[in-house]
This record gives C-alpha cells, structure tokens and sequence, in this order.
C-alpha cells in the first residue's frame, strides 16, 4: 500500500509499505479522510515535541471497516468509524484513575508511532468509534473532542466570560464547546481573517486582536471591569501563554490546551494574589469523542466550517507546504481518499 512518510522536517515521501500482520483484538481500517492538525503541521516544520522522524504523520483520520481480529466483531463490516488515537497502557495511575488520556507510556497515532497518511491502518479494537456521521464529520471529531475536553476541565459555568486565545482548529473547537457550556466566549487572535472567521461563522459576541495595544482595556470593557473567569490559551506559543495569565480575573481558571517546548514564567505574586487556577487539558476521552458525535448529531455544531481546503491524498505532498502560508487562509485541510 501507499505510505506518505515525514522523513525529516520539510520533506515527504511516498513509499510503498507493507501491510502489517494483523495484531489480536485489532480492526482494520481503510483510510477515506485525513483531517490535517497543527501536530503534522509542526512535525513537519521541526518544531513537535516528542516527535522522531522518519515518521508517517495523521491521527485525525475516519474510514471503512474492513476486518478485525479478536473474539467478537465490534461493529459490521463495511461501516464507517473513526477511532480515538491515543493508545494507553492501562494499567498506570493516570489508567487506574480514569484517564487514559494523560497515560505515563502514551503513544499518541502519528506522533510517537506510525500514523493514518496510508491507505490502511491497524487500530486497536478498543479505540474504535464507530458512526453514521459522515467520513468528514467523524474525521474532524478528534480535534473537536480536544476542545470538549477543554471545557469540561475548565467546568465552564452559563455566563461567564470565557476568553479563548488562538482561533486555529483547536481553538475554533473550544469556543464551540464553551458557547455549548454557556459562557460567553472572547476570542483573541493576532490573525484578523480568523477573527472574522469566529465572527460569521462560529458567531461567536467578542473577538480582540492580540496585537491591539487597547487588548487588554478591550477585554476589560467586555467583561465590566472583572476580566474572564476562564482563559484557555490553543496557541502553544510561549510569548501568548505568559500574557495569558495578565487576562485572567480574580479566582479565575487558566487551561493550556497548546504545547510548547520551553518553561513558562509567571509573576508569582500577580498568580498567587489572584488565588488562580492553573491546568494542563491533554488530548481528549472516548466521553469527549461522544459528546462530540452527539453534538454534530443534533446540529449544535456543523463541523463543515471548518473545512477550507481539500486535497487528494495522491497530492498532499505538493500541496502540504502551502498550508504554513498565511495568505492561503487555511482553517481546516482535509486529505481524501476515494
């Protein structure tokens, strides 16, 4: 089969892979849509972290059940699914307690293992999320179940003001999820496009360029005086992520979605006097991955928003440069396989 491999920062190559032996309790998927996240976009610049090249890239995946191996099929053959990429061992104490999410061995599909730029993939049997929904829909339910995750460790409250900082896919995913919640979202970019983007197509009340030099006396404004409860930074930009914590309010809650590389300074006796909250909100749950389907089911959330660009998966090595460049306006890639 064809195999689109990362081979070092800045370059792809299509290489013919042999399938795998079929591994017990696993189910064999035939690729149909790759969903492209900020994670292959920045393997592929060099700057992921815990990342080793070669590498096949892709976790945001969706596709047709073909086979499986185990005592029990999970669902018919030939029905579409996604699955959730994270693959945990079980048996740790983030396992024990009940979140697979943060496992101390986690291997994340197309990060720390071989990932869906293929035509077929192995997953285990147990990660399998199978669904109606369409092949983009359920391709785009792993970024989006990252921003539900957000929001539940936020426990975001109806009416407070929820500033969200970065309006990529992933923070496109938690303002929706926060609007979901009843807060009202703010959202802060440096990117005007994307702010207009939040504006007419997520409709969401409040957006603020982070370049403004009235950033600060804007959100102030929206806020009466109080500044958000709730700041969740999607940006992993480490300059953001520190001024994230000038935004926040008294008592209020700060959630890193975004990773970056580096240590983060703060001013201690600006966080302590502010008796603040500070979390990590690592990848998502299989609850988070059903909130999800559940919420594009009802049409609380059209995911096709986000989807700006389409390619051929026989073309996603050309055209995977252009989706760093800014003027091309890139939301959401979408790599397909028909």
């Amino acid at each position: 089969m064809n195999a689109l491999v990362c081979v070092k920062p800045g370059e792809f190559s299509f290489r013919e892979k042999v399938l795998d032996k079929p591994l017990p309790n696993h189910v064999l998927l035939k690729i149909r849509r790759i969903g492209i996240c900020g994670t292959d976009l920045h393997a592929f610049e060099g700057t992921q972290p815990y990342f080793s090249y070669p590498r096949i890239l892709g976790h945001e995946l969706s596709g047709d059940i073909c086979d499986w191996t185990g005592t029990a099929p999970p669902v018919v053959s030939g029905g579409r699914a996604t699955f959730i990429p994270y693959f945990n061992c079980g048996t740790c104490i983030a396992c024990r307690n009940g979140k697979p999410n943060c496992c101390t061995t986690l291997n994340v599909c197309g990060v720390h293992s071989d990932g869906g730029m293929v035509e077929y993939l192995q997953v285990p049997a147990d990660k399998l999320v199978p669904s109606d929904l369409s092949y983009e829909e359920l391709a785009l339910t792993e970024p989006l179940a990252i921003g539900a995750h957000g929001i539940r460790r936020a426990q975001v409250q109806p009416g407070e003001f929820v500033l969200i900082v970065g309006a990529g896919p992933i923070g496109l995913g938690v303002m929706e999820f926060a609007r979901l919640a009843g807060g009202q979202v703010i959202a802060m970019d440096v990117n005007e496009d994307r702010l207009l983007f939040c504006k007419e197509n997520l409709q969401v009340p409040y957006t603020v360029n982070a370049k403004s030099p009235d950033a600060m006396t804007t959100i102030r404004d929206i806020t009466n005086g109080d500044m958000p409860t709730v700041v969740i930074d999607a940006t992993g930009n480490l300059q953001a992520i520190e001024k994230g914590f000038e935004y926040l309010s008294h008592a209020g809650r700060y959630v890193l979605v975004g990773l970056q590389r580096e240590r983060i300074g703060v001013i201690h006796p600006e966080f302590h006097k502010r008796e603040a909250t500070l979390m990590s909100s690592r990848n998502a749950t299989r609850e988070d991955f059903q909130t999800v389907i559940s919420a594009m089911r009802s049409g609380l959330i059209n995911p096709m928003n986000y989807i700006t660009h389409r390619v051929s998966f026989d073309q996603l090595a050309t055209k995977f440069p252009t989706f760093l460049d800014p003027t091309q306006k890139v939301i959401k890639a979408m790599a397909f396989l028909d």
